[in-house]
């Protein structure tokens, strides 16, 4: 994967298939910190204590069409080449957290990509599920969730292209 919003595409995909009907997306910035984080949670099926464990090994996962997984491996390899870590979090029946962090200014970070456009992606493809994202740096905060914008779209789809264009155009104006 390319940039960080793959990986969180990624990320989300996987908490989708977990079965969650709630999913946030923080996304931290910090010049002062020196520091990107990335953190997905979300209400799925959750993991055990071993599954956690073996999770980010390549060779890992609980697909059949392939053998192999490597978007939480990748993600932590990246993680860690610029100086920061990845943690996992997970309870059975309650959830999942992943948190990547980044030091932001390290030669070795990924770039974040087109965060905007993975955003109305997930949107798009998943109008029934509630995707809030948070974006929060030194001197802004900005949150967007599929509630907020199916109250405010009063019965329009959000999978509508016209509605998709505008939702891009405000997230990709506020991060």
């Amino acid at each position: 994967m390319n940039d960080l919003a793959m990986h969180i595409l990624d990320i989300v995909q996987n908490s989708i298939s977990a079965g969650a009907k709630n999913i946030w997306i923080e996304v931290l910035v910090s010049i002062v910190r020196d520091l990107l984080s990335i953190s997905v949670r979300d209400d799925g099926k959750g993991m055990t204590p071993e599954m956690v464990a073996k999770v980010t090994d390549p060779y890992c996962t609980t697909r059949t069409t392939r053998k192999v997984g490597l978007g939480l491996p990748l993600l932590r390899q990246g993680a860690e080449q610029a100086g920061g870590s990845l943690s996992i979090d997970s309870t059975v029946g309650v959830g999942t957290t992943v948190k990547a962090e980044y030091g932001l200014s390290h030669i070795d970070r990924p770039p974040m990509g087109d965060l905007a456009n993975a955003y109305v992606l997930l949107l798009g493809a998943n109008p029934k599920i509630n995707i809030t994202l948070h974006y929060i740096t030194d001197e802004n905060d900005f949150s967007i969730s599929t509630r907020e914008l199916d109250e405010a779209l009063d019965g329009l789809p959000l999978n509508d292209p016209q509605v998709m264009n505008l939702i891009y155009e405000m997230v990709s104006s506020n991060i």
